[in-house]
């Protein structure tokens, strides 16, 4: 038995047209793993690259990125005029678009846009009152961004808020601001909820 330390050179040599792999010495072993090598290799080639394999990881596809950008934009726009259901449905489709992005593009890319956009639609429900909708919108925002999301953590406490939930509304708006301590906002609401608890 060779000693794995042995290291020894076969008697192996490519083809360089066709890269076949032969060896010049009688070895039945050897020869039966080359053939078995060269009809993979051959196999392979033949494949070319299957469908449906991603391509090689590019960061960001930049016309996604843009048509979302596009989309919060004209979710703004309608914001701004006061059609507020049409800015939730715009939002919609961004949130939509954003999530659908390919799994080999960066995770922390689609978490940022989503939180985003959901705090941009809790905005907008809030606008139409509905408490209940901002509420769900603005907790999926703050699980997807914790920390440098203080609009999220301060829209769903005023829906709690406004859905009379006053319990919840100051026990989320105390967690809120381990995360945003300085968010005026946050400690306004926090006064808020408190006046409306003890009266």
């Amino acid at each position: 038995m060779e000693s794995l330390d042995t290291f020894t050179l076969l008697p192996i040599s490519m083809d360089p047209t066709t890269k076949a792999i032969t060896s010049s010495s009688p070895n039945p072993a050897l020869d039966n793993e080359l053939a078995a090598l060269n009809t993979l290799h051959k196999n392979l080639l033949a494949a070319g690259t299957p469908t449906g394999t991603p391509p090689p990881p590019v960061p960001v596809n930049p016309t996604r990125s843009a048509q979302i950008g596009k989309l919060r934009e004209s979710g703004n726009a309608e914001f701004r005029k006061g059609t507020h259901a049409q800015a939730v449905k715009l939002y919609s489709l961004a949130i939509d678009m954003a999530l659908g992005r390919p799994p080999w593009e960066p995770s922390g890319l689609v978490r940022e846009e989503v939180s985003g956009l959901l705090s941009n639609r809790a905005q907008a429900n809030m606008a139409q009152q509905n408490w209940a909708e901002g509420a769900v919108d603005a907790e999926a925002s703050v699980e997807m961004k914790k920390v440098g999301n203080a609009k999220g953590w301060w829209r769903r406490g005023k829906c709690l808020l406004e859905m009379g939930r006053l319990d919840e509304a100051d026990e989320w708006v105390k967690q809120g601001l381990e995360f945003e301590a300085t968010e005026q906002d946050l400690v306004q609401l926090k006064q808020e909820i408190e006046k409306k608890k003890s009266a």
